[in-house]
């Protein structure tokens, strides 16, 4: 394939001001340990009428009262001096990476070439990592490409470590509303909220897989190929999925990432041949912490037990999901701290991994006034049992959503030939 991204120039902002002493060290949680692993990509499209006029220098300088705020992204890993080394974020004011680049395609044409290989977009943003030299590495970048026609993507690459992907996209929303003129604001927190509790009844985490140990660089091994799809859903299939699901029961009510969900873990057993897998993992956003934006890893992880056969009932499956979901947090928290912090461990693939995104603010990105019309999230370092992102979608009006799954590359073609001749998923 032609070189499709070039012309890359990186360069670094930091704070507008000097992070004050008081705040110069950002502790990291149980939970933003156990995604030390994982990265979260994301990308924003922009029609030419959204970014016209707009420079590079402008585009940077947002960054400079963003940064004030999320001072703990412009930060260092760090390790503590004092008991068994627990990483921290040492906020030092070293930056965040931007990178500027060039793509050959126009817009449309880009999109149209997405339809069929989702994995294009990895042009769009840096693929970083952190480690072997965690002191010097960062922790965001932000890659900003401009297509032919006029128009520009924004790419994030966010190190999990600094908060889920309900915190990613809170940061880059703030960039563009203090781009739009908007001050910014601190965001929300409480750190003394109450969570929502989910029933507690294991006595070892089911959703963490330790691995390594990696040392100081901090990437997670796959024993195959993961590739990513991601397939929009309207309103009307969506509607039409449920109504088939409870044709025989329609008392029940269901919702749309059980849903989806029940379909996708169904379908993979069928493919896999084998009993429904014993464990999946649940990722969902604290109803508690609704509005609250600072950087942290909030969201619910949990465990659903299945051990029934493939051929079970989708709607059996989807109210499994919504109903028998066994609260996470306590567990990994204590595995986590036992090690000092230092666990080797991935979520997201440890067991198949559903991540309802739902509520994610995407959408209300804008430039200039002009909303973005595409934008999508990934994430790096998925283990070999994949995950699956179930994300908001605004297409042509109809309010669907976007799916968007990281498998092994050989499952995926399988994959979507049965959720296209079952489902009418394509």
């Amino acid at each position: 394939m032609e070189n499709l991204v070039y012309n890359k120039r990186i360069s670094t902002v930091v704070p507008a001001r000097m992070t004050p002493e008081e705040k110069s060290s950002h502790e990291l949680t149980s939970m933003d340990l156990a995604m030390k692993l994982h990265y979260i990509r994301g990308v924003y499209f922009f029609e030419s009428k959204a970014v016209e006029g707009l420079v590079i220098l402008d585009l940077k300088k947002a960054f400079f009262q963003l940064l004030n705020v999320y001072f703990a992204a412009s930060g260092r890993v760090r390790r503590s001096e004092h008991g068994g080394g627990r990483p921290m974020i040492k906020c030092n004011d070293s930056g965040v990476r931007i990178v500027e680049a060039q793509c050959s395609k126009n817009l449309e044409e880009w999109m149209g070439i997405m339809k069929d290989d989702h994995s294009i977009n990895d042009h769009l943003t840096y693929k970083h990592v952190l480690g072997p030299d965690l002191g010097f590495s960062p922790l965001v970048f932000v890659q900003f490409t401009w297509f032919q026609c006029g128009g520009m993507s924004v790419g994030l690459s966010w190190s999990h470590i600094l908060g889920d992907i309900f915190t990613a996209s809170a940061f880059i929303n703030m960039w563009a509303q203090i781009l739009g003129g908007h001050p910014p604001r601190h965001p929300a927190e409480n750190p003394s909220s109450e969570t929502d509790k989910l029933p507690c009844f294991t006595t070892k985490s089911c959703s963490l897989k330790t691995v390594g140990p990696v040392g100081d660089y901090w990437v997670a091994p796959n024993n195959c190929k993961m590739r990513t799809h991601s397939f929009h859903i309207t309103e009307q299939q969506l509607h039409h999925l449920l109504t088939k699901i409870c044709r025989l029961s329609p008392s029940e009510k269901i919702r749309p990432f059980e849903c989806i969900s029940a379909i996708i873990w169904k379908s993979l057993a069928k493919i896999r041949k084998e009993l429904m897998q014993e464990f999946v993992t649940i990722c969902t956003h604290n109803s508690h912490d609704i509005g609250n934006e600072s950087p942290r890893n909030r969201q619910v992880v949990s465990t659903v037990e299945f051990d029934a056969h493939f051929d079970a009932d989708v709607l059996h499956v989807a109210n499994f999901i919504a109903k028998k979901q066994v609260d996470e947090r306590e567990k990994i928290a204590e595995l986590i701290d036992k090690e000092d912090g230092n666990l080797d461990c991935i979520v997201y693939g440890a067991n198949l991994t559903f991540v309802n995104l739902e509520g994610t603010k995407m959408y209300e990105m804008e430039l200039k006034g002009v909303k973005t019309v595409y934008a999508n999230y990934t994430i790096d370092g998925v283990g070999d049992n994949g995950v699956v992102l179930v994300l908001p979608e605004m297409k042509d009006g109809d309010k669907g959503l976007r799916v968007t799954m990281i498998m092994s590359e050989n499952e995926v073609a399988e994959l979507k030939n049965e959720l296209k001749y079952e489902w009418s998923i394509n």
